[in-house]
């Protein structure tokens, strides 16, 4: 008989990671804002393929040691192969997009599609049944109308997410062209902005290119509107399977020093699911931590609701809910032992 202390639960759901950015911990110092940060994200992540792969392999070790199950991981390569093929973990790759004008659509979508398929190919050769890979849209700053368009048709009824207004600029890029984005752009050749003048907000700018039934994950939500989470639900309702929101709050602190609207989505009963972002972003990829971080911030919140996303929440995210996400007859969801600490480690 194993005996022990704390809290029992089911395994964790990290809804967001990016694993493949596993060697770029301690890379880029805290609080840069955003547009410094993506613009090192960029300029900083290439590092020797040997190095990249090994840490990698240790940042998948850290997550399963500490009660991880199942993971939303957003890759824009094929790096991370190697390791998941020999995980326990169940993955949902998400190959991210990156297309900023219509004219690079055709390049940018054969360039991931191949990255997708690398994925697909392992999958059968090595008969893997805990992978789930599909092309997703990177952020509203970074897609053009006709790949947004062109993903749409290749993810119908699939789970799919997108960043989601994690700096007011998002916004006022999509109400106005203008904004701090502009500088990203500008790295990439852009002037002004490729994507088009709505008048709206980014979300509901680009929500509606997904219309096929898409189970979507809306990552950050930092700076997300009464006005957004209220279109959001009532475009899913229609059009999409499932919308859920997806909170990485050590990602946003360590970031930019924010704290994303908890209260105002509880609020409105959006399905809230919890994820670590990467190691370029965040000092741990712990889901314990980012479940301690939000009871620091918000002690009001009653720790089963906080556990309630970090599990159940996101299995349905990932459309794992028939084996993950809870104590139920017929599942194998793990378990977990988190003490008073916010320490996880996984029993079983």
């Amino acid at each position: 008989m194993l005996k022990t202390s704390g809290i029992l639960t089911p395994g964790f759901i990290n809804a967001h990671c990016h694993l493949e950015l596993s060697h770029m911990k301690d890379v880029i110092p805290p609080h840069t804002g955003l547009i410094p940060f993506l613009l090192d994200v960029v300029g900083k992540r290439e590092f020797p393929l040997e190095l990249i792969l090994e840490k990698i392999q240790d940042a998948e070790a850290e997550m399963a040691r500490d009660g991880i199950v199942a993971v939303g991981d957003i890759g824009n390569t094929a790096h991370t192969i190697e390791t998941k093929i020999k995980s326990k973990i169940k993955w949902n790759n998400f190959v991210e997009v990156l297309c900023f004008s219509d004219g690079m659509s055709d390049q940018r979508m054969h360039q991931y599609t191949g990255v997708l398929e690398s994925f697909k190919k392992a999958e059968k050769e090595f008969e893997i049944q805990h992978w789930n890979s599909n092309l997703v849209p990177h952020a509203p700053y970074t897609i053009s109308d006709i790949t947004f368009k062109r993903i749409n048709q290749l993810t119908s009824h699939a789970v799919i997410s997108m960043h989601n207004q994690e700096n007011p600029a998002e916004d006022e890029l999509y109400m106005k062209g203008s904004g701090d984005y502009l500088k990203f752009l500008q790295k990439f050749g852009f002037n002004e902005s490729p994507f088009p003048i709505t008048g709206k907000s980014s979300l509901q700018s680009c929500l509606p290119h997904f219309n096929k039934k898409q189970r979507v994950i809306l990552v950050h939500n930092t700076f997300t509107s009464q006005e957004d989470i209220s279109f959001a639900h009532a475009y899913a309702n229609e059009y999409l399977a499932g919308i859920h929101f997806c909170l990485c709050i050590n990602a946003n602190l360590y970031i930019e020093n924010k704290l994303p609207p908890i209260e105002l989505l509880m609020k409105n009963n959006a399905e809230i699911v919890l994820g670590t972002d990467s190691y370029s972003s965040n000092w741990q990829l712990s889901i314990a931590s980012e479940i301690k971080t939000i009871k620091e911030k918000h002690p009001q919140i009653p720790l089963p609701t906080i556990l309630k996303w970090a599990t159940s929440n996101g299995a349905k995210a990932l459309a794992l809910e028939d084996d993950l996400g809870s104590f139920t007859k017929g599942k194998t969801p793990g378990v977990v032992v988190i003490d008073d600490a916010f320490i996880s480690k996984r029993l079983i």
